[in-house]
């Protein structure tokens, strides 16, 4: 009985080791835990290791708000080449609504989003989110909602696009194409 049992712990520790040293790979911004929207369930950041992420703040109503339909698009076209779309809803300029499900219904229901939305933050100021903190120290912080920043695999790249920029660009979709390379 004892001996059955050894080989079952033994994988138990290496498993639980393994998931360690995962995280401890990760030292870069992305090893952050953060909240999905209307979930208590968190995800932290570096499960997207070795993939190009396109960080989003959004706001429910806002005159870009539909850019959520060519963001879903990007999501559905380029998440099996390992694109992986984060959308931060912010209130930083008061056009995100009030109560976190109503957020998610924007979300999930008028705009068909599947990719993974957070919940919401500060995306500039002394209360910035860490995330927020790291790009607008590479960057600059949101002038406005729907700023897209595309960090490189390697996380040692952001390109900034201001809330003009469709997600369906030209620019973008050369800067997302290159980004996966």
């Amino acid at each position: 009985m004892i001996k059955a049992i050894i080989p079952t712990l033994t994988l138990l520790s290496g498993l639980y080791v393994g998931s360690a040293s995962a995280t401890q790979q990760c030292d870069d911004f992305t090893n952050v835990d953060v909240r999905k929207l209307r979930s208590n369930d968190t995800v932290n950041l570096c499960a997207f290791k070795d993939s190009p992420l396109l960080i989003v703040n959004t706001a429910s109503n806002c005159g870009f708000t539909p850019q959520f339909k060519e963001l879903e698009e990007l999501h559905q076209k380029y998440k099996d080449q390992g694109l992986v779309v984060l959308g931060f809803p912010s209130d930083d300029f008061f056009q995100e609504e009030d109560e976190e499900q109503d957020t998610a219904k924007v979300c999930y229901i008028n705009y068909g989003v599947t990719f993974t939305m957070l919940a919401p933050t500060s995306v500039r100021g002394d209360d910035a989110h860490p995330v927020f903190q790291f790009l607008n120290d590479q960057t600059s912080s949101p002038n406005w909602n729907f700023y897209k920043y595309l960090v490189s695999k390697d996380r040692t790249q952001v390109t900034r696009f201001n809330s003009r920029t469709k997600p369906l660009s030209d620019e973008m979709i050369a800067a997302i194409e290159k980004s996966l390379q």
